[in-house]
């Protein structure tokens, strides 16, 4: 049975690494740069699934936390992107940025 999981590991992560090369191909390929910019998010999703699926092939549940770690850091990194798009400066507050000339905080 211990083979068996092993195998169906191998194959999930051989899948994943598939899967991993079209995010790779779609993030030069793609026409925008929301589009490239889904692909670098959904490689870094990958890419934590396939450091969980590595962790259990190898036998070291520890490196979890460095996927999970990774996570982190892509949601970071996808956010501060795409408010660098947006107002094209990463020192805006958020809070301010919907605040417009009528619009006063108390209202």
């Amino acid at each position: 049975m211990e083979h068996m999981m092993a195998y169906v590991n191998l194959g999930a992560a051989f899948l994943i690494l598939i899967s991993m090369a079209m995010m790779l191909g779609r993030l030069l390929i793609g026409p925008t740069l929301y589009d490239r910019l889904l692909a670098v998010n959904s490689f870094g999703t990958k890419t934590v699934l396939f450091l969980c699926v590595f962790c259990l092939v190898i036998g070291r549940p520890d490196g979890v936390d460095i996927a999970l770690l990774y996570a982190l850091m892509n949601f970071i990194a996808t956010i501060a992107v795409l408010k660098y798009f947006r107002y094209r400066a990463l020192d805006v507050s958020l809070l301010k940025s919907h605040i417009t000339k009528g619009e006063g905080a108390g209202k």
